[in-house]
């Protein structure tokens, strides 16, 4: 296993030598409790792997920690957390609210009026603009090809 640190909180829990409520653990991810939970019942599926932001994640650890977030969606619905929905969210990079430079999914349990919310402003582009995007795109996914 590759690691950071004990710089990296996320190593620490995965090594034992930082506390966390865990909830589930296999060769690839740890589940537990995020300490500043959004809603109760907030998730945090890590891998184990340390890998600072989703490009550099293992594609399999990728694979495993949505797995597992399908898994622990179902568990917190079926347990006495209250959990209507569940929201996936997985930040990567400083601009998008990443805070802990590990990869990691959060897993929301959500309910009416929980406060937890996603503010943004659509916007409604011309087909032309998203076909040029489109276009970047896929010239961008054949260069890493």
């Amino acid at each position: 296993m590759h690691t950071a640190g004990m710089e990296c909180v996320f190593c620490a829990i995965v090594a034992g030598e930082a506390p966390a409520s865990q909830v589930y653990e296999d060769d690839r991810v740890v589940a537990l409790m995020d300490i500043a939970p959004a809603t109760p019942g907030h998730l945090l599926v890590v891998s184990r792997d340390h890998a600072p932001n989703l490009a550099e994640l293992d594609p399999d650890d990728g694979a495993r920690m949505f797995k597992v977030a399908q898994q622990l969606a179902q568990a917190l619905r079926d347990s006495s957390i209250p959990a209507d929905g569940i929201n996936l969210f997985l930040a990567d990079g400083e601009v998008a609210l990443q805070e802990v430079f590990h990869a990691h999914l959060h897993v929301l349990p959500r309910t009416r009026g929980d406060g937890f919310t996603v503010k943004a402003e659509f916007g409604s582009p011309e087909r032309d603009v998203l076909d040029a995007q489109a276009t970047a795109i896929r010239q961008a996914l054949k260069v890493r090809s």
